[in-house]
């Protein structure tokens, strides 16, 4: 690059939310850029993946990764070019991703699981932000690993058209069984069957979710991949067949905040009179398998069997408002922002 970057923007974690909106916590802040030191590389960030696992890291618990520290530029994965480099792996001018942050520039001082690596060929960037990435990895393990459907088997999946879920959802009905997907609103439930082929799609803000349920599923769920918890999670437990399988992946009805929710689940008993399973997933426990699930991703997508949809954000400005949108299902599938 002929001429390198000299200033960054970023956005700074400046105090903890203390309820479901994140936008004010966060300061908008320019720096200058510090020169490359040897072994290091200078992205441009052009895409940033909003996912609702980043409002977990806001707080100060535990959580399976450390909180973002008050100070700290966002924590967040994303997708740019190499624009000046003192790392032969990272060659100028090559499309990486990785952890890069809410800002323009990122600076990478290594690869693999958290580093910055290199976009494979063939493609598209901004995938490896969603269907080979975090998304896909997790919805491939949490359902062939923990929900191990057969077909024909009954198999449920909650935010069916988020990101996370449109992808479980279909890995489920590739493999021969009868999928049902949960969804907010005619235009999600209506690309949940029509783009993403299930065999049926439930609106939790209907008054009817659990005769529904009743309905599509007379002889029980077999499998439910719960990304939401709460009221939804509990009717799913009531509905379940002997034996079956609960993959708890994400609870984006609690909105993540730091102080836990008034009820818990009530009905938990079922899963002992149905001698049910409940199992939670972080991706990367399955890292000695990542090759695995990407080459069924790749297979998948490459015959025409994923369907794909995102929502676009334009602009860094825009960051913390896609996080508070994904709370109030703002986003038909994978959220990402164009810087």
């Amino acid at each position: 690059m002929a001429n390198p970057p000299t200033h960054n923007r970023r956005w700074v974690l400046e105090a903890r939310p203390q309820g479901r909106t994140v936008s004010s916590c966060f300061d908008l802040q320019a720096e200058e850029l510090s020169p490359l030191q040897p072994g290091e590389a200078r992205v441009r960030v052009e895409w940033l993946s909003i996912d609702p696992t980043q409002r977990g890291w806001l707080n100060p618990g535990a959580n399976y990764r450390a909180p973002v520290e008050i100070g700290e530029v966002m924590r967040g994965a994303g997708v740019g070019t190499i624009v000046e480099s003192d790392d032969e792996g990272l060659p100028v001018g090559a499309k990486v991703y990785g952890e890069l942050g809410w800002q323009s520039y990122a600076t990478a001082s290594g690869q693999g699981l958290f580093g910055v690596n290199v976009v494979p060929d063939g493609i598209e960037p901004r995938h490896m932000l969603s269907v080979f990435g975090t998304n896909g990895l997790t919805a491939y393990f949490g359902m062939m690993g923990i929900g191990r459907p057969s077909p024909g088997d009954t198999v449920l999946v909650s935010a069916a058209a988020g990101a996370t879920g449109s992808i479980a959802s279909q890995i489920a009905r590739s493999l021969g069984c009868r999928t049902i997907g949960v969804a907010g609103g005619q235009e999600k439930c209506d690309w949940v069957r029509e783009a993403a082929g299930l065999d049926a799609c439930v609106d939790y803000r209907s008054d009817s979710v659990t005769e529904q349920l009743r309905d599509l599923a007379p002889d029980g769920i077999d499998v439910y991949f719960d990304n939401v918890g709460g009221e939804l999670l509990e009717t799913a437990i009531d509905n379940l067949a002997d034996h079956g399988r609960i993959v708890l992946c994400g609870a984006v009805a609690t909105g993540y905040e730091r102080d836990l929710p008034t009820a818990g689940i009530r009905n938990y008993m079922q899963l002992g009179l149905r001698r049910a399973r409940m199992e939670g997933l972080v991706f990367f426990d399955y890292l000695d398998r990542f090759p695995e699930a990407l080459a069924h991703l790749s297979g998948m997508f490459g015959r025409g069997e994923l369907a794909v949809t995102e929502t676009i954000a334009e602009g860094l400005e825009a960051a913390p408002g896609a996080l508070d949108g994904l709370f109030a299902g703002a986003n038909l599938g994978k959220q990402l922002v164009r810087l």
